[in-house]
């Protein structure tokens, strides 16, 4: 599995906990307030939902950081 692919074993994450999950920050406030200031990006659009569900096969980047894979 590359690098950029995050393996989960349920039906969906919530954005906030996929963030942490993934590594992308160090804290859930870390990530609240990037998703809240309109810096997370899923599928190439801006997200501003902390609980949006994520899916296998969605995309998931912080602005000008290299873009996950859930699968």
């Amino acid at each position: 599995m590359p690098d950029n692919e995050i393996k989960i074993t349920t039906e969906f994450i919530k954005l906030d906990a996929l963030l942490k999950f993934a590594g992308l920050t160090d804290t859930g406030g870390e990530a609240k307030a990037l998703i809240q200031d309109g810096m997370v990006l899923v599928n190439g659009e801006v997200c501003t939902m902390r609980g949006k569900k994520i899916r296998p096969g969605d995309k998931v980047a912080i602005e000008g950081e290299e873009e996950v894979t859930v699968v």
